[in-house]
């Protein structure tokens, strides 16, 4: 926004950037979401570049993303320890209540609060739907040259899948796709890390992949229950409604099988600064006088401008979905019927949507 004039404001509720999750793939598509603002080239002269044929394709650290965009902004943009709780309507306003009893007046509220999106809520989408499968990830710092090229591996096991991928030269980042069954495993560390090494000890993984999960700190493991959003919720629900939208995990929660669920995140913020910048940019029209009619057009143009927004992703994101939730229903299913799909019919063409999804143009932050 600040880059097409445009004042905002952005409330974390946590108390500092949040790294949770380590890294984020970021494909072709992402990387020119990253161009439009102009912190591509910084982050491509940090990670390397991922073999992926004529597409671009990197492991991003989260926290080195997250400091790049976060230097983009004016300072005392981000306000720190803002959990919103609600929101309440007040004439062409909404005010927004923070925890703690802070109310904030705004002419437009975009919600990137994450799956647990207060703002959805508001617009009235249900919380998004668990898939009974988990992500157990982490991140590990091999102390010298780790020695694996700049490839993404992938292992198939019965009912789980195991990556990894690396950063740098030093750092790799793996993750295991499994059913959700052991809620104690989710919050036991030391149990989490063993569950992962018995999955590859089951399937004869080699050593020195093992060894990426056995190097790996305590403290650098996560685990996290899939979820995502019915498909039939975004074609028939209120992506916007008023001066109020939503973006990436708020809009579109989606499961990490074709990668793209940070990378959408990266579209919306262009295409919403595009069309809201058009909106809020437009000279108003001469006939407007008073106070109140001046409000009342800016508001119309706001809600033009997120409508329009609405409409751009609306069809795109249901396709991420709907696709994520196929290659993973696909690639870990464990019966008869999808194990001899994946094995013996679509290996080429499952290999080939992630590919398909990331041939995607965003545009430039560009308005008329």
């Amino acid at each position: 926004m600040c880059r097409l004039g445009i004042r905002s404001l952005v409330l974390e509720s946590s108390g500092s950037l949040r790294i949770t999750g380590f890294a984020i793939g970021t494909w072709t598509n992402a990387w020119k979401a990253l161009d439009a603002v102009g912190i591509g080239d910084s982050l491509r002269q940090q990670h390397k570049q991922i073999y992926c044929g004529d597409h671009e394709f990197r492991c991003v650290n989260r926290k080195l993303l997250l400091e790049a965009l976060a230097k983009e902004l004016p300072s005392g943009t981000i306000r720190f320890s803002s959990k919103v709780v609600s929101i309440e309507i007040s004439g062409f306003y909404k005010l927004v209540h923070l925890l703690g009893g802070s109310i904030l007046k705004t002419k437009v509220l975009i919600g990137c609060d994450g799956v647990n999106s207060v703002v959805a809520k508001w617009l009235g989408f249900k919380a998004p739907t668990f898939t009974r499968r988990a992500a157990i990830r982490g991140c590990v710092n091999f102390k010298s040259n780790h020695g694996f090229e700049p490839k993404f591996f992938q292992f198939f096991g019965k009912a789980f899948r195991f990556g990894f991928l690396p950063y740098d030269d030093n750092d790799i980042y793996w993750f295991l796709l499994t059913s959700n069954k052991d809620k104690e495993r989710e919050d036991n560390l030391i149990k989490m890390k063993q569950f992962v090494l018995s999955k590859l000890g089951n399937e004869y993984v080699p050593d020195e992949i093992k060894a990426i999960v056995e190097n790996t700190e305590l403290d650098s493991i996560i685990s996290s229950p899939l979820r995502y959003r019915h498909p039939w919720e975004l074609l028939w629900g209120n992506i916007n409604k008023d001066n109020v939208c939503v973006a990436g995990d708020a809009l579109h929660p989606m499961t990490p099988d074709i990668g793209q669920g940070g990378c959408a995140a990266l579209e919306d913020g262009v295409v919403l600064a595009r069309c809201l910048a058009g909106a809020l940019l437009k000279k108003q029209s001469e006939e407007t006088r008073g106070e109140g009619d001046r409000e009342k057009e800016e508001y119309k143009m706001i809600e033009m401008g997120l409508k329009k927004y609405a409409k751009e992703r609306r069809w795109r994101s249901i396709e991420l979905i709907n696709t994520s939730y196929f290659v993973g229903f696909l690639q870990q299913g464990n019966g008869q019927v999808t194990s001899f799909l994946r094995d013996n019919i679509l290996p080429t063409f499952l290999a080939g949507l992630p590919l398909k999804r990331a041939d995607f143009d965003c545009g430039k932050l560009n308005i008329s």
